[in-house]
C-alpha cells in the first residue's frame, strides 16, 4: 500500500477532470454494470501513468462523444476495488495503468499497460476518442 499523501496528487489529476475515485467493490461493480458507457482507469504510481496514461485520458475527454461515467481505482491502494474492476476486464491480465471502456456492463475496449508504456499521450487520447466515437 502506498501512503495516501503520495498518491493524492495522482488521484487529483483524474478527479479534477470529472473522474470519481472509487475505493469500494460495490461502487466499482455498480459503475461498470450501469446503463450506458463507463470508462474505468486503473491508476498507478509508475512513470508511464504520469507521462502517458493520465495525460492521455485527460486529452481524450476533449471529444464530442465521451463516456457517461468516469471512474478510477488506484492499483496498490484500492486493492479490493481494483481487483473487482480487473475481474470484469477478463480475458485481459491485470496491468496498471490500464483503461477499460464498458457499455451496458460489457467490456468493449481495453488499453493495457503495453498499449500505454512508451506511447505519447496524444496517441493514447486518439485511441480512446476512436473508442468513444464508436461506443458512446
Amino acid at each position: 500500500m502506498y501512503p495516501a499523501e503520495l498518491v493524492q496528487p495522482m488521484r487529483d489529476e483524474l478527479t479534477a477532470v470529472g473522474f470519481k475515485q472509487v475505493s469500494e467493490v460495490e461502487t466499482i461493480e455498480a459503475a461498470i454494470n450501469s446503463e450506458g458507457t463507463t470508462l474505468v482507469v486503473v491508476n498507478s504510481v509508475c512513470g508511464c501513468a504520469a507521462a502517458n496514461a493520465r495525460p492521455g485520458v485527460r486529452f481524450s475527454l476533449d471529444n464530442e462523444k465521451v463516456p457517461n461515467s468516469l471512474v478510477t481505482v488506484f492499483a496498490g491502494v484500492d486493492r479490493e476495488a481494483t481487483d473487482a474492476a480487473r475481474s470484469m476486464m477478463v480475458p485481459f491480465p491485470p496491468s496498471s495503468p490500464s483503461m477499460a471502456l464498458f457499455k451496458d456492463g460489457e467490456l468493449v475496449h481495453m488499453l493495457e499497460r503495453h498499449h500505454i508504456e512508451g506511447r505519447p499521450a496524444d496517441m493514447i487520447a486518439a485511441n480512446l476518442k476512436q473508442a468513444y466515437d464508436e461506443h458512446c
